[in-house]
């Protein structure tokens, strides 16, 4: 089976192309390399392509017998989508229609979708159900909404079948230290944390310690990005088999707060780690958990390494093998 992964050369996409290739998908990765690594991807083909090039994007299509693609492309900084909307609304949206065309052309009929628990916005209640309401408070989280509902409406009309998988916080590196997390810049805690660790910032800033949580900063569900590598193929799989579109929750169901993973981040690496308090940034809801019991039950999906310190653990492992990200791969 032939795999089209967009956004390939990211973060997830690469964990996501490496676990494909060891089960035997035949992959096709096409990324824009404007924030992916070419470095990162492990095997199969590479084709660098702006999904906002409609003729280049329909090419790929044509030249290959793709079987179903899984998207992950898209621009995904929650404050730079309030300052400049305009760029997230082209990038997430404009760009994820270009590629449902591109499949509706070529007669490519299934697709999984890298969705954000984002779309929840403040949450009406904790752990998150996937019948939580929807009420994005950022024009990313906006912009994933707008896609599920954009593939919910091509089945409809199209039979286009979606899995569309809202994740948490993904954190950690493949098991093997080969590759892991590098954005530039970077935006994402644990990353952050351990950058201050290798002194390459001066401390670690938490935005908003007057939240109404254990300590008053933000909590969030973190999740394995092995763990959530192998989701999409369960995904892929219920597609394969005929399954009908879905929506499911990614996440471990139990919240840590920015403070205990400052905590836990010192345990792991023996070192102090410096913080500064800084005002709460725009559209950060104080708790974010969720609950992923229905993927549990319908996919048989089940965490491998689900534990905080494991997690961390493994980031540690890549930042510090990578002080420099792939450039010094």
């Amino acid at each position: 089976m032939r795999i089209l992964v967009t956004g390939g050369a990211g973060y997830i996409g690469s964990h996501t192309v490496i676990e494909l290739l060891e089960m035997g998908y035949d992959v096709i990765t096409l990324d824009n390399l404007q924030k992916g690594h070419r470095e990162a991807i492990s095997g199969g083909e590479f084709v660098k392509v702006d999904l906002l090039n409609k003729n280049e994007l329909e090419d790929v299509f044509k030249n290959s017998k793709i079987d179903a693609v899984v998207h992950f492309a898209a621009d995904s900084l929650v404050g730079e989508s309030v300052e400049n909307p305009s760029k997230y609304f082209k990038s997430n949206m404009i760009a994820s229609l270009n590629l449902l065309d591109a499949m509706l052309k070529y007669d490519v009929k299934k697709i999984v979708f890298s969705s954000s628990a984002a779309v929840y916005g403040e949450p009406d209640r904790i752990p998150i159900q996937e019948n939580n309401k929807t009420f994005p408070t950022n024009p990313y989280g906006e912009t994933k909404l707008m896609f599920e509902n954009a593939i919910k409406w091509y089945d409809n009309a199209y039979g286009i079948k979606y899995v569309s998988l809202r994740y948490f916080n993904a954190a950690g590196a493949h098991i093997s230290g080969k590759i892991g997390e590098d954005h530039a810049p970077e935006s994402h805690l644990i990353p952050i944390v351990l950058q201050a660790v290798l002194g390459q910032r001066p401390h670690v800033q938490i935005f908003g310690t007057d939240y109404e949580t254990k300590d008053g900063t933000c909590v969030r569900d973190y999740i394995h990005i092995t763990d959530l590598a192998m989701a999409h193929i369960l995904a892929l799989k219920r597609l394969e088999k005929g399954g009908d579109s879905a929506i499911y929750n990614l996440g471990n169901g139990e919240g840590f707060s920015v403070r205990e993973i400052i905590k836990v981040a010192e345990k792991v690496t023996g070192k102090k780690i410096n913080t500064k308090d800084t005002p709460r940034r725009a559209g950060d809801p104080a708790v974010l958990i969720a609950t992923s019991e229905k993927i549990k039950k319908e996919l048989n999906w089940a965490p491998k390494y689900n534990d905080i310190n494991t997690i961390v653990e493994t980031a540690w492992k890549w930042h510090k093998s990578n002080p420099k990200g792939f450039k010094t791969s």
